[in-house]
């Protein structure tokens, strides 16, 4: 990383603090991870193709594994607290959020291996969360395709953005699907 990419991302780590549920914000809005392998997983059949992969590698190379999902409240799961005329607080969705992340980790992975996994739901625009918990990762891997629309891109739209500005090497796992 050159020195002036460095600085770039302590003054992002400066501008963007990381948000703890329970604090004066109620959801994390930035993963701070401390080398290792980070990978971006949207539920989609592309991104576990990608988890798969990058844990073999996170493995191999005795690295910690890190799962980073960015939502919304649109893309959330319902949260166990969810009723009729009544919304849950921000926090509940991305508990939500973390228990479906986890549970395809699990799928994916197995309930072993995925032991050693960490889960990070982010309520930020994905190429913003995968580029900052990039920052100071050893790679960040990515599916080729995610949930998007356009199925005939070789590239999506997340996959082409952090390949263009990730702060650490890329790895885009193409889909053996050919959906």
């Amino acid at each position: 990383m050159t020195d002036q990419s460095a600085e770039a991302a302590r003054a992002a780590e400066r501008e963007d603090a990381v948000l703890e549920p329970g604090a004066d914000h109620e959801v994390c809005a930035k993963v701070v991870v401390d080398g290792g392998v980070v990978v971006g997983h949207d539920g989609s059949a592309c991104a576990t193709e990608a988890l798969v992969w990058a844990a073999g590698l996170a493995e191999r190379a005795s690295w910690p594994l890190h799962v980073v999902r960015s939502w919304r409240i649109a893309t959330a799961p319902q949260p166990a607290s969810w009723e009729p005329g009544y919304v849950p607080p921000m926090a509940d969705y991305e508990r939500a959020v973390k228990t479906d992340l986890e549970a395809d980790v699990v799928a994916a992975l197995g309930a072993e291996r995925a032991r050693q996994v960490t889960c990070h739901p982010v309520h930020v625009a994905p190429v913003k969360a995968l580029i900052q918990a990039a920052a100071h990762a050893d790679l960040l891997v990515v599916g080729a395709r995610g949930r998007g629309g356009f199925s005939g891109l070789l590239l999506g739209s997340t996959s082409d953005q952090v390949v263009h500005h990730a702060p650490c090497a890329v790895t885009v796992v193409r889909s053996r699907r050919k959906s």
